[in-house]
């Protein structure tokens, strides 16, 4: 048997009028299980994150080479290596790229939607067990970011976490990238706030042909949108570094430490939110391509010596192709619903 996709539209209020005039309505995928429409049970749910440039639908393609997130499901199910729940795959793309599901001045209210919207939403519309030790957050990349750090930030709605090759330790995932926007900027003229600005103003996600380089300039830009925003600058943000020099601005570097999910470890409260979670699930390829595996590592080892329990895996590959990974995470999610 096999699960249903249903596209839910969420119009959003607080994604209206947002400052890059991203849609505020947003197609939200929703898996159902296949016993769904046979019974009045009530289910598990897992809200899974896509990472830098992608949206809830991507999960949904067809591949020649892997499976799309609703053959995964079902046949987890009908194997059961998982038991039956409630998928949603959140869309919080913006015209950058991603929204790193963060609220920003530069972007929108994208950890609103997903916390204030689109969860009432799912609980409203749907036969869902509206607990947090019913609910869990997983996602890949900067999914994986947003999944953690929502985590962090609400124990009260999620009881169980996946952390796919989450963008951590900005010191070796973020830096290298700072020299590629440089050299792309100067290759477009951008060497102000200014000319960046009327730079991303033309940029749009669909235009063909794209300026030559424009993912080194617009990823830096998305990343200071969410970390560093600034509504007196005339791009929304700033960036962390100087034009010229490229040399780091530190209070502006500052704000994007505070953000890394290594560094809000330092928070109590986020602490005490972890220790609240059933399941903490990290993992992350050992050749990753932005060096995430040692900030996976280095996340692990100090809830290690925080005494958190948490599952912490390595596999032998590189930061892409990975889907084949929630496999295991939704496997160990179901048990720890399972738990409750």
């Amino acid at each position: 048997m096999s699960g249903k996709i249903i596209i839910e539209s969420i119009n959003s209020e607080v994604l209206r009028d947002n400052p890059l005039g991203d849609p505020a309505t947003r197609r939200t995928p929703v898996y159902l299980p296949p016993s769904y429409d046979e019974s009045d049970a009530h289910y598990p749910t897992v809200y899974l994150l896509t990472g830098f440039t992608g949206r809830g639908t991507f999960m949904l393609n067809d591949s020649a080479f892997d499976e799309p997130i609703q053959e995964r499901l079902d046949r987890l199910i009908a194997t059961s290596q998982i038991q039956p729940m409630i998928v949603v795959m959140p869309d919080c793309f913006t015209r950058y790229g991603g929204s790193q599901y963060l609220n920003s001045s530069a972007t929108g209210r994208y950890e609103d939607h997903l916390i204030g919207e689109i969860i009432p939403h799912i609980d409203q519309q749907y036969r869902t067990r509206n607990e947090p030790g019913s609910r869990a957050i997983g996602g890949k990349s900067s999914g994986g970011y947003g999944a953690i750090v929502q985590a962090m930030r609400h124990p009260d709605i999620f009881g169980a976490v996946a952390c796919h090759s989450g963008d951590m330790y900005f010191e070796y995932c973020y830096k290298p990238d700072f020299v590629k926007f440089l050299n792309a900027a100067a290759r477009h003229d951008i060497d102000s706030n200014e000319t960046l600005r009327d730079f991303l103003a033309k940029f749009w996600p669909k235009m063909h042909p794209k300026p030559p380089c424009f993912f080194d300039i617009v990823h830096i830009s998305a990343m200071s949108a969410a970390y560093s925003p600034n509504p007196d600058s005339p791009c929304g943000f700033d960036l962390p570094f100087e034009f010229y020099t490229g040399q780091l601005r530190p209070d502006i570097w500052q704000c994007w430490l505070a953000l890394d999910p290594i560094n809000m470890l330092e928070n109590e409260q986020h602490i005490d939110a972890l220790r609240q979670m059933k399941l903490i699930y990290i993992d992350c390829g050992n050749r990753d391509e932005y060096a995430l595996h040692y900030g996976a590592r280095i996340f692990s080892q100090h809830l290690t010596q925080l005494e958190i329990p948490h599952h912490h895996e390595e596999f032998d590959g590189g930061h892409r192709n990975t889907q084949f990974r929630y496999d295991e995470s939704l496997t160990a999610i179901s048990k720890a619903f399972a738990l409750h």
